[in-house]
């Protein structure tokens, strides 16, 4: 009897032991898994399917960019307004959305214009600020601004006007007439032409009789000073003008006369700056060998470059060009545009400044203070997600701390 009495208090000592040790297993399953840091995803054109399956759209970085240099600070005791993304300095509360202003802010707030659109290029609207993220240097910031951008906005034509381009002249003229018809009488324009000089045809205004009249005096001179069209365009008259901005670049991308600016630090201009850029290029190369619209070698090249013709000069202006059109797709990264080519666009360039004049419409602004400020020169790399698949979102992809201007 003591013996079966023995045999089942075993039993019982044995089964509450294995009962408490599974109790403990239990507790240690149930403790939360340690999260692990955010890290962002880069959308590339390779990786653009599997992102889709991830059931969100990412922008996509600006290739290809020229090493750049931060600009030196310059002491200036003139008060004047600060303005991000390139500037920190204090904070302030956060501007309305009704404020019109796109990257105008006397505070730390990095603001950024983001278009967003289907893989047809359909602008996607009714977006939420639960929609986005943004993303510094790979790591999530916090929204703190979000609004939508139906104010009036300037829009400057700079029109090539060198000797490469005089055979398109006339279609470079009624394109630039044809965006204007597709802004609204609220939205200012300015045209500028540029060969080796650079020449103001007319200030902002909305004028649209004064505007055309001055896009049909764009002339012909020596030169292509592309470089400093577009730094004395970014540097000298949109850093001046309040609310948003923009440039179609009507040109064929070769410059010959710069002597104030290069490539690089018109980029360098591009990204500090708050315009967004739209090139309408246009390929001069064969008007230029002479084997265009006169017939085979019937003119002498007009781009100005030193060398023989030949296959040696063709070869050297052939190089310009590659250049031409990197520079330009590259000024259209920088600021979050779109290069569109003249001759290859579906539906013609009038379906292009439709598109343009809609993007400038329907952009959203969304602002955030930098977890990490930052020192003055240091470039800040930029990532916006939506929580959607298939869009394309287009917006700039770095700022520099202590920007253009300073």
């Amino acid at each position: 009897m003591k013996s079966i009495f023995f045999f089942f208090a075993l039993i019982f000592v044995l089964f509450t032991a294995a009962f408490g040790q599974s109790g403990r297993r239990v507790q240690t399953a149930q403790q939360p898994p340690v999260q692990a840091p955010q890290v962002q995803i880069t959308q590339s054109d390779a990786d653009r399917s599997a992102d889709d399956s991830l059931g969100y759209s990412e922008s996509t970085p600006n290739s290809g960019r020229a090493v750049l240099t931060p600009r030196a600070k310059k002491k200036d005791t003139k008060k004047e307004e600060v303005k991000a993304p390139a500037h920190a300095e204090t904070a302030p509360a956060v501007p309305s959305a009704d404020d019109g202003e796109v990257i105008k802010v006397e505070t730390n707030l990095v603001t950024i214009p983001v278009s967003v659109s289907d893989r047809n290029g359909f602008f996607i609207s009714n977006l939420a600020m639960t929609n986005f993220k943004i993303f510094e240097d790979g790591i999530e910031q916090k929204i703190e601004y979000f609004g939508t951008t139906d104010k009036p906005f300037t829009v400057v034509l700079l029109i090539d006007v060198s000797p490469s381009t005089s055979y398109q002249i006339e279609e470079i003229q009624a394109a630039a007439s044809a965006f204007v018809r597709q802004l609204l009488p609220h939205d200012q324009v300015m045209v500028i032409e540029f060969d080796s000089r650079v020449n103001v045809l007319t200030e902002p205004t909305g004028d649209r009789e004064k505007i055309h009249r001055a896009i049909s005096r764009t002339g012909f001179g020596d030169g292509t000073s592309l470089y400093d069209a577009v730094d004395y365009t970014l540097r000298r008259k949109l850093q001046k003008i309040e609310g948003r901005k923009a440039i179609v670049l009507f040109t064929d991308g070769v410059d010959t006369t710069s002597g104030r600016s290069n490539y690089t630090n018109t980029i360098r201009d591009a990204v500090e700056s708050e315009a967004v850029i739209f090139p309408i290029y246009y390929n001069t190369f064969l008007d230029t060998v002479g084997i265009g619209r006169g017939g085979v070698m019937s003119a002498p090249p007009t781009l100005g470059l030193p060398g023989q013709v030949g296959v040696g000069g063709t070869a050297q202006i052939s190089a310009a060009y590659t250049k031409g059109r990197a520079y330009l797709a590259e000024l259209a990264g920088v600021t979050g545009g779109k290069l569109y080519r003249a001759d290859s666009t579906p539906g013609g360039l009038t379906t292009a400044f439709e598109s343009i004049a809609e993007e400038l419409r329907r952009q959203y602004v969304l602002g955030y203070y930098p977890a990490d400020t930052g020192t003055a020169g240091e470039r800040k790399q930029i990532r916006v997600r939506v929580d959607k698949p298939k869009l394309v979102i287009r917006t700039k992809d770095s700022y520099t701390v202590g920007g253009v201007g300073n």
